[in-house]
């Protein structure tokens, strides 16, 4: 069932997006290597996710309830820095270890990996194969009567992938409503547009077609975000939600530019964009 989001409650997930997006730009900065682009065009779907929905416990292993979590797959393991700013700002690390991203000896590796650091589900970055690890979540889930979620986050330039395809078909065969996926749709990849590079098509009519329910949003609306997501909840099939969103979204020299898919900003660029995010 959609409910509002009061604009009291809009407002302060809006300021907490800003202040994860800073993080992610000074990790990206420091370490002087990653991917804001993409980073920045996933932060409010994130946001809304984990603040709003999400069963998840920072204690991890010592929490009675912790087998009954939800499970969320960062399938486009490249934007890594915005699934560690969220878990910073959740609880699972110290803020300050945000600073050690990239380095040598971290936990934070530019990649996503699962025995490092809490909250992480599976390693990512061979792009195409979060959707099959999810198939495989949900249905030991299903098996062990658990009741939670498995939330897999994909790229639109990832879905060129044939692999993502066959997982659909598995999921719509062994009817995954447990199984809720998300495309950032910001239409650009490393070597440029998506529908240059091998054009994605209509991929609404795409996941439809191969027996998902689905819903198309924009991806920087918070409401919508918040109605998509209530909605998906409750599906019985499996659910993508394709999210329409900016890559590099709130730094205006970096948005729609597939030149900031993988570059650091270096020092006068970061003061323009924490400019911007104030």
């Amino acid at each position: 069932m959609i409910s509002q989001v009061s604009k009291e409650d809009i407002k302060e997930i809006e300021k907490v997006s800003k202040k994860l997006r800073r993080n992610v730009l000074l990790m990206i900065h420091n370490a002087k290597s990653g991917h804001p682009g993409g980073s920045l065009s996933c932060i409010d779907i994130l946001n809304v996710l984990f603040t709003k929905f999400m069963k998840y416990y920072p204690d991890c292993e010592s929490n009675p309830n912790y087998k009954y979590r939800d499970r969320f797959i960062l399938s486009k393991g490249h934007a890594s820095a915005s699934l560690y700013a969220i878990l910073a700002h959740l609880g699972f690390i110290k803020e300050d270890e945000l600073m050690t991203f990239r380095k040598f000896g971290s936990r934070l590796q530019g990649h996503p990996c699962s025995f490092k650091m809490p909250g992480i589900e599976v390693s990512t970055g061979s792009l195409g194969q979060g959707l099959s690890i999810g198939c495989g979540m949900a249905l030991g889930l299903r098996l062990d009567k658990i009741n939670s979620k498995i939330y897999v986050f994909m790229g639109d330039g990832e879905i060129e992938e044939g692999s993502v395809w066959e997982a659909a078909m598995n999921a719509s065969h062994n009817k995954l409503n447990n199984l809720i996926a998300f495309v950032d749709r910001n239409r650009l990849q490393i070597d440029g547009s998506t529908e240059s590079v091998k054009s994605v098509g209509d991929i609404k009519a795409k996941f439809e077609a191969f027996g998902w329910n689905t819903i198309e949003i924009n991806g920087h609306n918070i409401q919508e975000i918040y109605n998509a997501i209530s909605v998906a909840q409750t599906s019985d099939k499996p659910f993508v939600i394709i999210a329409d969103t900016i890559k590099g979204y709130g730094v205006s020299f970096m948005a729609n530019n597939p030149g900031w898919h993988g570059k650091a900003p270096n020092d006068e660029q970061l003061e323009q964009a924490l400019k911007e995010l104030e």
